[in-house]
Protein backbone atom coordinates (compact mmCIF):
# COMPACT_ATOMS: atom_id res chain seq x y z
CA UNK A 1 0.00 0.00 0.00
CA UNK A 2 1.02 3.58 -0.62
CA UNK A 3 2.94 5.08 1.90
CA UNK A 4 -0.13 7.85 2.71
CA UNK A 5 -2.59 5.12 2.78
CA UNK A 6 -0.42 3.60 5.57
CA UNK A 7 0.03 6.88 7.29
CA UNK A 8 -3.66 7.68 7.41
CA UNK A 9 -4.32 4.16 8.35
CA UNK A 10 -1.63 4.79 11.33
CA UNK A 11 -3.44 7.76 12.16
CA UNK A 12 -6.92 7.57 12.62
CA UNK A 13 -6.72 5.98 16.51
CA UNK A 14 -8.97 7.51 18.66
CA UNK A 15 -11.73 8.20 21.16
CA UNK A 16 -15.57 9.08 20.93
CA UNK A 17 -15.67 12.78 21.83
CA UNK A 18 -18.29 15.03 23.54
CA UNK A 19 -19.78 17.46 21.16
CA UNK A 20 -18.11 20.80 20.53
CA UNK A 21 -18.67 23.15 23.43
CA UNK A 22 -20.73 25.83 22.17
CA UNK A 23 -21.64 24.26 18.62
CA UNK A 24 -24.79 25.01 17.13
CA UNK A 25 -26.78 21.46 16.83
CA UNK A 26 -27.01 19.62 13.64
CA UNK A 27 -29.06 17.07 13.47
CA UNK A 28 -26.52 14.15 12.04
CA UNK A 29 -27.58 10.62 10.89
CA UNK A 30 -25.17 7.74 10.29
CA UNK A 31 -25.80 6.46 6.67
CA UNK A 32 -24.50 2.46 6.47
CA UNK A 33 -21.98 1.71 3.78
CA UNK A 34 -21.48 -1.62 2.33
CA UNK A 35 -18.05 -1.84 3.39
CA UNK A 36 -17.47 -3.81 7.05
CA UNK A 37 -13.16 -2.69 7.30
CA UNK A 38 -11.49 -0.26 4.73
CA UNK A 39 -11.91 3.56 4.99
CA UNK A 40 -13.81 6.78 2.44
CA UNK A 41 -11.66 9.22 1.48
CA UNK A 42 -13.93 11.46 -0.77
CA UNK A 43 -17.48 12.24 -1.71
CA UNK A 44 -19.06 14.08 -4.42
CA UNK A 45 -22.90 14.89 -4.74
CA UNK A 46 -25.21 15.69 -7.71
CA UNK A 47 -28.45 15.78 -5.70
CA UNK A 48 -30.58 14.20 -2.88
CA UNK A 49 -30.35 11.10 -4.55
CA UNK A 50 -27.39 10.91 -6.52
CA UNK A 51 -23.85 10.65 -4.46
CA UNK A 52 -21.20 9.37 -4.97
CA UNK A 53 -17.64 8.40 -2.47
CA UNK A 54 -14.69 6.96 -2.91
CA UNK A 55 -12.08 4.57 -0.90
CA UNK A 56 -10.74 1.40 -0.06
CA UNK A 57 -12.05 -2.06 1.05
CA UNK A 58 -9.44 -4.06 3.24
CA UNK A 59 -9.11 -7.76 1.95
CA UNK A 60 -5.85 -8.25 4.10
CA UNK A 61 -3.63 -6.49 6.45
CA UNK A 62 -2.02 -5.60 3.06
CA UNK A 63 -4.75 -6.41 0.20
CA UNK A 64 -7.41 -3.90 -0.31
CA UNK A 65 -9.60 -3.03 -3.38
CA UNK A 66 -10.23 0.19 -4.19
CA UNK A 67 -14.09 1.11 -4.93
CA UNK A 68 -16.89 3.65 -5.50
CA UNK A 69 -20.27 3.89 -3.94
CA UNK A 70 -23.78 5.29 -4.93
CA UNK A 71 -26.27 7.13 -2.84
CA UNK A 72 -29.52 6.53 -4.71
CA UNK A 73 -31.86 8.42 -1.99
CA UNK A 74 -32.07 5.48 -0.03
CA UNK A 75 -28.91 3.89 0.32
CA UNK A 76 -25.58 3.64 -0.09
CA UNK A 77 -24.54 0.38 -2.52
CA UNK A 78 -21.44 -0.94 -4.26
CA UNK A 79 -20.81 1.21 -7.74
CA UNK A 80 -17.82 0.33 -9.32
CA UNK A 81 -14.51 -1.06 -8.56
CA UNK A 82 -11.46 1.29 -9.60
CA UNK A 83 -7.88 0.28 -11.09
CA UNK A 84 -5.85 -1.77 -8.41
CA UNK A 85 -3.58 0.90 -6.49
CA UNK A 86 -5.39 3.94 -7.53
CA UNK A 87 -5.43 4.56 -4.05
CA UNK A 88 -8.33 7.62 -4.82
CA UNK A 89 -7.86 10.83 -2.80
CA UNK A 90 -9.65 13.14 -4.49
CA UNK A 91 -13.41 13.02 -6.39
CA UNK A 92 -15.22 14.90 -9.31
CA UNK A 93 -18.42 14.22 -10.73
CA UNK A 94 -20.19 15.74 -13.71
CA UNK A 95 -23.14 13.06 -14.60
CA UNK A 96 -23.36 9.23 -13.99
CA UNK A 97 -21.28 8.38 -16.96
CA UNK A 98 -18.21 11.76 -16.42
CA UNK A 99 -16.66 10.84 -13.02
CA UNK A 100 -12.80 11.14 -12.16
CA UNK A 101 -10.90 10.34 -9.49
CA UNK A 102 -7.23 11.17 -8.35
CA UNK A 103 -4.55 9.40 -5.94
CA UNK A 104 -2.44 7.17 -7.31
CA UNK A 105 -2.30 8.96 -11.19
CA UNK A 106 -6.13 9.83 -12.44
CA UNK A 107 -8.85 7.58 -13.78
CA UNK A 108 -12.06 8.03 -15.15
CA UNK A 109 -15.25 6.80 -15.10
CA UNK A 110 -16.90 6.95 -17.96
CA UNK A 111 -20.51 5.04 -17.97
CA UNK A 112 -19.03 1.68 -18.14
CA UNK A 113 -15.57 1.14 -16.61
CA UNK A 114 -13.06 3.02 -14.75
CA UNK A 115 -9.83 3.77 -17.60
CA UNK A 116 -6.48 5.13 -16.02
CA UNK A 117 -5.67 8.20 -17.86
CA UNK A 118 -2.22 8.73 -17.46
CA UNK A 119 -0.78 12.21 -16.72
CA UNK A 120 1.37 14.37 -18.92
CA UNK A 121 5.28 13.86 -18.21
CA UNK A 122 6.69 16.73 -15.87
CA UNK A 123 10.02 17.93 -15.66
CA UNK A 124 9.64 18.37 -11.89
CA UNK A 125 9.46 14.99 -11.13
CA UNK A 126 6.16 12.27 -10.50
CA UNK A 127 3.01 14.21 -10.25
CA UNK A 128 0.93 13.24 -7.48
CA UNK A 129 -2.07 14.38 -7.52
CA UNK A 130 -4.29 15.96 -4.82
CA UNK A 131 -7.78 17.75 -6.33
CA UNK A 132 -9.83 18.07 -9.20
CA UNK A 133 -12.19 20.64 -10.70
CA UNK A 134 -14.43 19.89 -13.59
CA UNK A 135 -14.22 22.93 -16.31
CA UNK A 136 -15.97 23.71 -19.27
CA UNK A 137 -16.32 21.83 -22.33
CA UNK A 138 -15.74 18.12 -20.36
CA UNK A 139 -12.62 19.79 -19.53
CA UNK A 140 -10.68 18.70 -15.96
CA UNK A 141 -8.21 20.21 -13.61
CA UNK A 142 -5.83 18.28 -11.52
CA UNK A 143 -3.61 20.36 -8.93
CA UNK A 144 -0.72 18.74 -7.11
CA UNK A 145 2.90 18.85 -6.95
CA UNK A 146 5.65 17.47 -9.04
CA UNK A 147 7.83 15.12 -6.80
CA UNK A 148 11.82 14.51 -8.26
CA UNK A 149 11.98 11.66 -5.18
CA UNK A 150 11.50 12.91 -1.27
CA UNK A 151 8.49 14.93 -1.31
CA UNK A 152 10.17 17.63 0.71
CA UNK A 153 11.50 18.48 -2.75
CA UNK A 154 7.84 18.77 -4.45
CA UNK A 155 6.92 21.85 -6.64
CA UNK A 156 3.58 22.88 -7.41
CA UNK A 157 1.96 21.34 -10.65
CA UNK A 158 -1.11 21.90 -12.89
CA UNK A 159 -2.37 19.59 -15.81
CA UNK A 160 -6.00 20.10 -17.40
CA UNK A 161 -7.38 17.41 -19.33
CA UNK A 162 -8.38 18.72 -22.45
CA UNK A 163 -10.89 15.89 -23.60
CA UNK A 164 -8.26 13.41 -25.15
CA UNK A 165 -5.24 14.04 -22.84
CA UNK A 166 -3.43 15.42 -19.98
CA UNK A 167 -1.93 19.03 -20.46
CA UNK A 168 0.85 20.35 -18.22
CA UNK A 169 0.24 23.86 -17.25
CA UNK A 170 3.35 26.09 -17.38
CA UNK A 171 3.48 27.58 -13.93
CA UNK A 172 5.45 30.88 -12.09
CA UNK A 173 8.88 29.86 -10.52
CA UNK A 174 7.57 29.01 -6.85
CA UNK A 175 9.89 27.20 -5.17
CA UNK A 176 9.21 23.84 -3.05
CA UNK A 177 5.77 23.55 -2.40
CA UNK A 178 2.56 22.10 -3.07
CA UNK A 179 -1.21 22.59 -4.36
CA UNK A 180 -3.75 21.21 -2.76
CA UNK A 181 -7.11 22.80 -3.96
CA UNK A 182 -8.38 23.69 -7.23
CA UNK A 183 -11.60 25.52 -8.40
CA UNK A 184 -12.80 26.52 -12.49
CA UNK A 185 -13.86 30.29 -12.76
CA UNK A 186 -15.08 29.74 -16.06
CA UNK A 187 -13.88 29.50 -19.52
CA UNK A 188 -9.95 30.23 -19.50
CA UNK A 189 -9.64 30.96 -15.32
CA UNK A 190 -9.06 28.73 -12.62
CA UNK A 191 -7.71 29.19 -8.91
CA UNK A 192 -5.25 26.63 -7.36
CA UNK A 193 -4.28 26.89 -3.71
CA UNK A 194 -1.91 24.59 -1.57
CA UNK A 195 1.26 25.95 0.42
CA UNK A 196 4.92 27.31 -0.17
CA UNK A 197 7.39 25.34 1.95
CA UNK A 198 9.46 26.76 4.72
CA UNK A 199 12.47 27.83 4.34
CA UNK A 200 15.50 28.43 6.09
CA UNK A 201 14.31 32.19 6.17
CA UNK A 202 10.79 31.67 6.01
CA UNK A 203 8.06 29.30 7.55
CA UNK A 204 5.50 27.51 5.10
CA UNK A 205 2.89 30.04 4.01
CA UNK A 206 -0.21 29.78 1.81
CA UNK A 207 0.33 29.45 -2.00
CA UNK A 208 -2.62 31.16 -4.47
CA UNK A 209 -2.33 30.93 -7.92
CA UNK A 210 -4.95 32.52 -10.77
CA UNK A 211 -4.98 31.68 -14.19
CA UNK A 212 -5.88 34.40 -16.50
CA UNK A 213 -5.67 35.69 -19.75
CA UNK A 214 -3.85 32.04 -20.44
CA UNK A 215 -0.95 32.46 -17.42
CA UNK A 216 -0.82 31.20 -14.25
CA UNK A 217 0.10 33.94 -11.74
CA UNK A 218 1.09 34.05 -8.16
CA UNK A 219 -0.94 36.40 -5.91
CA UNK A 220 -0.17 37.52 -2.25
CA UNK A 221 -1.54 36.09 0.37
CA UNK A 222 -1.81 36.98 4.06
CA UNK A 223 1.40 37.25 6.06
CA UNK A 224 0.42 34.93 9.19
CA UNK A 225 2.16 33.51 12.36
CA UNK A 226 3.48 30.47 12.58
CA UNK A 227 3.74 27.93 9.40
CA UNK A 228 0.34 27.85 7.82
CA UNK A 229 -0.77 26.25 4.43
CA UNK A 230 -4.57 25.91 2.07
CA UNK A 231 -6.60 22.67 1.59
CA UNK A 232 -9.61 24.14 -1.01
CA UNK A 233 -11.00 26.78 -2.63
CA UNK A 234 -14.07 27.92 -3.73
CA UNK A 235 -15.99 30.36 -6.18
CA UNK A 236 -19.45 32.39 -4.60
CA UNK A 237 -18.77 35.03 -7.34
CA UNK A 238 -16.70 36.86 -9.61
CA UNK A 239 -15.72 38.66 -7.21
CA UNK A 240 -15.45 36.39 -3.72
CA UNK A 241 -13.74 33.64 -3.63
CA UNK A 242 -12.79 31.37 -0.06
CA UNK A 243 -9.65 29.28 0.23
CA UNK A 244 -9.15 27.22 4.02
CA UNK A 245 -6.52 25.09 5.43
CA UNK A 246 -4.74 25.44 8.55
CA UNK A 247 -2.62 27.62 10.60
CA UNK A 248 0.56 25.73 13.25
CA UNK A 249 1.95 27.84 15.99
CA UNK A 250 4.31 25.93 18.54
CA UNK A 251 3.23 22.78 17.00
CA UNK A 252 -1.03 23.19 17.91
CA UNK A 253 -2.90 23.55 13.95
CA UNK A 254 -5.63 26.02 14.25
CA UNK A 255 -8.49 27.11 11.12
CA UNK A 256 -7.49 29.00 8.80
CA UNK A 257 -9.74 30.77 6.40
CA UNK A 258 -9.03 33.39 3.67
CA UNK A 259 -11.54 35.79 1.88
CA UNK A 260 -10.81 36.92 -2.07
CA UNK A 261 -12.95 40.49 -2.10
CA UNK A 262 -12.25 40.74 -6.22
CA UNK A 263 -9.01 43.03 -5.49
CA UNK A 264 -7.05 41.09 -2.85
CA UNK A 265 -6.85 38.14 -0.25
CA UNK A 266 -7.34 38.45 3.71
CA UNK A 267 -7.53 36.34 6.87
CA UNK A 268 -11.45 35.79 8.61
CA UNK A 269 -11.94 35.19 11.91
CA UNK A 270 -12.18 31.34 13.47
CA UNK A 271 -12.87 30.02 16.33
CA UNK A 272 -9.78 28.08 18.24
CA UNK A 273 -10.38 24.67 17.74
CA UNK A 274 -6.99 22.56 18.13
CA UNK A 275 -6.08 20.24 15.11
CA UNK A 276 -9.22 21.70 13.33
CA UNK A 277 -7.32 21.99 9.67
CA UNK A 278 -10.07 22.35 6.95
CA UNK A 279 -9.75 20.70 4.28
CA UNK A 280 -13.12 21.23 2.10
CA UNK A 281 -15.35 24.81 1.72
CA UNK A 282 -18.85 25.04 -0.07
CA UNK A 283 -22.27 26.48 0.14
CA UNK A 284 -25.52 24.75 0.72
CA UNK A 285 -28.47 26.28 -1.63
CA UNK A 286 -29.88 28.59 1.23
CA UNK A 287 -26.77 30.21 0.58
CA UNK A 288 -24.95 29.33 3.42
CA UNK A 289 -21.09 29.11 3.59
CA UNK A 290 -19.89 25.97 5.23
CA UNK A 291 -16.36 24.66 5.89
CA UNK A 292 -14.86 21.42 7.80
CA UNK A 293 -12.54 19.63 8.31
CA UNK A 294 -10.47 17.89 11.12
CA UNK A 295 -7.46 15.98 12.19
CA UNK A 296 -7.13 12.55 13.63
CA UNK A 297 -10.42 11.73 15.68
CA UNK A 298 -11.22 15.89 15.43
CA UNK A 299 -13.90 16.99 13.20
CA UNK A 300 -14.82 20.11 12.39
CA UNK A 301 -17.75 21.93 10.92
CA UNK A 302 -17.83 25.61 10.61
CA UNK A 303 -20.75 28.19 8.79
CA UNK A 304 -19.66 31.56 7.81
CA UNK A 305 -21.97 34.61 9.61
CA UNK A 306 -22.13 37.36 7.29
CA UNK A 307 -23.35 39.75 10.29
CA UNK A 308 -20.86 38.78 12.52
CA UNK A 309 -17.89 38.94 10.10
CA UNK A 310 -16.81 35.47 11.58
CA UNK A 311 -17.07 32.22 11.67
CA UNK A 312 -18.95 30.03 13.75
CA UNK A 313 -18.80 26.16 15.02
CA UNK A 314 -21.72 24.33 13.90
CA UNK A 315 -22.05 20.46 15.76
CA UNK A 316 -19.36 17.95 14.03
CA UNK A 317 -20.34 14.71 12.35
CA UNK A 318 -18.82 12.44 15.04
CA UNK A 319 -16.47 10.53 12.86
CA UNK A 320 -12.77 10.46 11.82
CA UNK A 321 -13.91 12.87 8.48
CA UNK A 322 -11.54 12.17 5.54
CA UNK A 323 -14.59 14.10 3.19
CA UNK A 324 -17.14 16.48 3.23
CA UNK A 325 -19.34 17.39 0.41
CA UNK A 326 -22.47 20.02 0.29
CA UNK A 327 -25.29 18.92 -2.25
CA UNK A 328 -26.25 21.34 -5.11
CA UNK A 329 -30.02 22.47 -4.71
CA UNK A 330 -29.84 21.33 -1.53
CA UNK A 331 -29.16 22.11 1.97
CA UNK A 332 -27.53 18.85 2.84
CA UNK A 333 -24.15 18.07 3.83
CA UNK A 334 -22.75 14.63 3.39
CA UNK A 335 -19.76 13.37 5.51
CA UNK A 336 -17.53 10.41 4.98
CA UNK A 337 -14.34 8.36 7.15
CA UNK A 338 -14.00 6.45 9.36
CA UNK A 339 -15.57 5.62 12.93
CA UNK A 340 -14.19 7.07 15.99
CA UNK A 341 -14.32 3.21 17.39
CA UNK A 342 -13.02 0.27 16.11
CA UNK A 343 -10.72 -1.14 13.49
CA UNK A 344 -10.88 1.20 10.39
CA UNK A 345 -14.84 0.77 10.15
CA UNK A 346 -16.50 3.25 7.02
CA UNK A 347 -18.80 5.63 7.77
CA UNK A 348 -20.63 8.31 6.30
CA UNK A 349 -22.97 10.71 7.97
CA UNK A 350 -25.54 13.30 6.63
CA UNK A 351 -27.17 16.14 7.42
CA UNK A 352 -29.28 18.65 6.36
CA UNK A 353 -29.46 22.35 7.79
Amino acid sequence: MSRRWLASTLAVLGVLLAPAAGADPLNWQAVPVPVAKGDLTAVAALSDTQAYAVGYRLRSDTAADMLALRWDGRRWTQHSTLPAEAFPQALAVRSATDMWAAGAGTAQWNGTTWVRRALATDPGGTMTPEALALAEHNAVWVAGKAVPGAIKNGTPAVQRWDGTAWQRQTLPALGKGELNGIVSLGPGKALAVGAQFATASQPQRPLVLRLSNGQWRAEPAPQLTGHSWLSAVTSVSPTEAWAVGATSVNGVEQPLALRWNGSAWAATQVPPVPDGRLRAVGRTAAGELLAAGGKGAVAVLLRWDPAANAWQRLADPGIVARAFSTVPGSNAVWAVGISRQGDLVPQTRHTVR
